[in-house]
Parts: structure tokens; C-alpha cells; sequence
């Protein structure tokens, strides 16, 4: 054992005990947070149904926050969501350094990245909130595509990310389908048949989010591929792709629905 070890444990058992005593902020943190990240995933969903229907068009976590924003009392809203989703990124960072649920490495690492993300989202929500405009879901998606592309083994990176985010989304198929929902949520106290719905709405949830996801990882391939930055799309690009293919608007409908 090296001289570092015992120093680092003592570290990491400090900010265990910190993280103990503030336990009770940093879980009504993450509460707020999970709320907030249910309502953009909501709003999402809206627009993609009016979307599916004709009338709008589908888009991504930044513009969904964008038309919160835009209803009365949005800049209200907007804060209210703001400081869920910062809540929510506080516990996601908790959870990727101090593993409280005895996670692997590799869904360490997952998670402290879905933290940096919605950080990102985070900062847009509170941009928003004090009056700023944000930026377009393309713009940024071909953006940080092009700024990666043009580093060293750029391209590759961009289509490692695009495996990795695609089998994210497979992998969201596959606990759509496999994973024991019923195990994971206290719905004890539901009817049999309220259960049945709330698991197979999670199911939804969790398929629609993975064909998302799945869309999202190809087109970052191709971009790599094809040398393209403007290939790669976002959550709103990965929708409205959907929307494209024959039978575009009943496919849309439906994930819309998983999302919602």
C-alpha cells in the first residue's frame, strides 16, 4: 500500500461524512432536479406530438426550455426549473464520486458525463431566466461536431461518441423490454392494475428514449463518416428525422408519447 492510499481514504470518507450530514438538502436537491428533469422531458414531448400533428416542430431539452420561457409567468417557471436542474446535477456528480448505490466504473463515468450535460442545460435554463436568448439545437449539435473534427483523431472521437451514444440507446431498448420496473419503484401501495400502468409506462418511456438516443448516435457516425459536421442532430434533429420516414407522423406520435 502506498503512503497516498490511507490519505486519500481518509479524503473520501471525509466527503462521505460531509455528504452525510448534508443529506437532506442534497435529497430534496435531487427531487427538484428529477421534478425539473420531468418536465423538460414533458414538454419535449408536447411539441413533438403537435409536431406529429402538423402543427410545430420538434425539438430538443434547449428548446423546450425556450418555450417555457415563453408562456406566462415563464421567467418564473424558468427559474423554478432552473434550480431543479441544478439540484439534479448536484446529484449526479454526488452519485459518480461518491457511488452511494456501488455502481461499475464504466456507469460512474455515464453518470458524472449526464451531469455535465444537463450543467450545460442548467446554465442555458438560468441564461434564460435573466433575459438572455439561447442558442439553436443545430447550431450547437454541428458546432461541437465541427470543433471536435478539427482537433487531432477528432473524427474518431466523434464516432467513438456516436457508438457510445447509440449503444446507450440500445441499451434503453433492452431494459425496456428485460428490466423489472415493478423491483424499482414503490408503488406498493397501488392497485394491481394502477402497477401495470405505471411499469408500462416506463417501459414507454424507456423505449422512446432509446430510439431517441439510437438516432442520435447513427447520425453522429455519419458525420464521422462522411467528414460532415452538419450530419450530426440532437434530440429535436433525431424527432423530426423520425417525422421523415414513410408512416413519419404516427412514428413521431408515439415516441413523443414514451417521451411524455
Amino acid at each position: 500500500m502506498s503512503l497516498a492510499e490511507p490519505a486519500l481514504d481518509r479524503i473520501e470518507q471525509g466527503a462521505r461524512d460531509a455528504t452525510r450530514q448534508a443529506a437532506p438538502w442534497i435529497e430534496k436537491l435531487a427531487r427538484f432536479g428529477y421534478a425539473a428533469h420531468g418536465i423538460v422531458y414533458i414538454v419535449i414531448g408536447i411539441l413533438a406530438v403537435q409536431a406529429a400533428r402538423g402543427d410545430g416542430e420538434a425539438t430538443d431539452s434547449g428548446g423546450a426550455l425556450r418555450s417555457i420561457v415563453s408562456q406566462p409567468f415563464g421567467r418564473l417557471l424558468i427559474a423554478l426549473v432552473a434550480v431543479g436542474l441544478i439540484g439534479y446535477v448536484i446529484w449526479r456528480f454526488v452519485a459518480a464520486g461518491l457511488n452511494p448505490e456501488n455502481d461499475k466504473p464504466a456507469k460512474r463515468a455515464a453518470t458524472a458525463v449526464s451531469g455535465l450535460i444537463h450543467a450545460a442545460l442548467a446554465v442555458e435554463a438560468v441564461r434564460l431566466a435573466m433575459g438572455g436568448s439561447g442558442a439553436g439545437e443545430g447550431d450547437q449539435a454541428s458546432h461541437w461536431t465541427a470543433e471536435v473534427m478539427s482537433r487531432p483523431f477528432g473524427r474518431w472521437l466523434i464516432a467513438l461518441v456516436g457508438l457510445v451514444i447509440a449503444g446507450f440507446g440500445l441499451q434503453q431498448l433492452r431494459h425496456a423490454y428485460r428490466v423489472k420496473l415493478d423491483d424499482q419503484l414503490s408503488i406498493g401501495s397501488l392497485s394491481a392494475e394502477s402497477r401495470r400502468w405505471v411499469v408500462r409506462a416506463g417501459r414507454a418511456g424507456l423505449a422512446a428514449r432509446g430510439v431517441v438516443f439510437a438516432i442520435m448516435g447513427g447520425f453522429l457516425l455519419l458525420a464521422a463518416l462522411r467528414t460532415s459536421p452538419g450530419e450530426a442532430r440532437g434530440v429535436g434533429g433525431a424527432l423530426r428525422s423520425l417525422r421523415e420516414q414513410p408512416s413519419g407522423p404516427w412514428l413521431l406520435g408515439i415516441v413523443a408519447l414514451g417521451l411524455i
